[in-house]
């Protein structure tokens, strides 16, 4: 919890039978499985591959890692179901047999995919599309009963970046929380991670005002999740590419754990494990 609020945040997940200790920031991994991801860095198609890429994460002091089959950059192409599935399916049960006390998030919109997925291995669900974009995700991830990742974003990967305006950034994610968990609430989900979905439908000056506020979502007591890993407020702002920001993801990173993230979604494990050792020492 952050020191400047009186919000008690739910401070454990239960990821099947594996509980995770949010009183202490996390960090999660990104694996993009897809050929077309941003960051290059980012993107692993092999299975051999992705183990080394999961065995690192893990050593560099990773607590989640976080696969995706879809890419969700702005435009980015639409892929079927079937697709995604293969791509994902093998990559899940590949790392839950090599590394079974890893807990895995899958990024994923669609609920028969991370159903598929939680079968597979799988202890997380991260949607970006906060139960938009699949009538049945709320239902399907309170029967399976897995922690949830709820983002906001309006539209698709497809045409987000037509959708970037706001009369009050904040107000209006701020407000989707509040009726989406509602609805989780309703159907029996226990566990849900909020985050504000860093450029997603939002232009960066957006991300830098829900930046500025994001101590105030400590009011809906859910834990944070903050993903703003090499993206464009960063880069754009800074006049590098994706490759150079790095240095602006650890800044920024270390103003979202000021301000109350328990999560940091990065594709740089050691560079943010660092940052909240030092933001620790600082604080506690």
């Amino acid at each position: 919890m952050a020191k400047d609020t009186f919000f008690q945040k739910k401070a454990t997940l239960n990821a099947a039978g594996k509980l995770i200790d949010l009183s202490r920031p996390k960090v999660m991994g990104i694996i993009n499985l897809t050929p077309d991801s941003f960051y290059e860095g980012s993107r692993k198609q092999n299975l051999t591959n992705i183990l080394q890429q999961a065995e690192k994460m893990l050593n560099d002091g990773a607590a989640f890692l976080d696969l995706g089959a879809y890419s969700s950059r702005p435009g980015a192409d639409d892929i079927s179901v079937q697709e995604e599935m293969d791509r994902l399916l093998p990559a899940v049960e590949a790392i839950a047999k090599q590394f079974p006390h890893a807990v895995i998030s899958v990024d994923t919109f669609r609920a028969s995919v991370a159903e598929a997925a939680v079968k597979a291995g799988a202890n997380i669900i991260n949607d970006i599309s906060g139960g938009q974009l699949d009538a049945d995700m709320f239902a399907t991830v309170a029967r399976l009963q897995v922690p949830y990742i709820l983002m906001h974003m309006k539209g698709t990967p497809q045409n987000m970046n037509s959708l970037a305006s706001y009369d009050d950034v904040f107000s209006e994610v701020y407000d989707y929380f509040v009726a989406r968990y509602h609805q989780l609430k309703q159907l029996g989900v226990k566990d849900v991670i909020i985050d504000p979905g860093f450029g997603f439908a939002k232009k960066p000056e957006h991300g830098y005002a829900l930046m500025n506020r994001l101590q105030e979502f400590n009011a809906l007591q859910l834990p944070i999740l903050a993903g703003v890993s090499r993206k464009k407020m960063i880069y754009g702002l800074l006049g590098v590419t994706t490759t150079d920001a790095l240095n602006g993801t650890t800044v920024l990173n270390t103003i979202a754990l000021i301000k109350g993230a328990n999560i940091l979604r990065v594709h740089d494990i050691k560079e943010a494990v660092e940052a909240i050792k030092i933001w620790e020492a600082v604080t506690l």
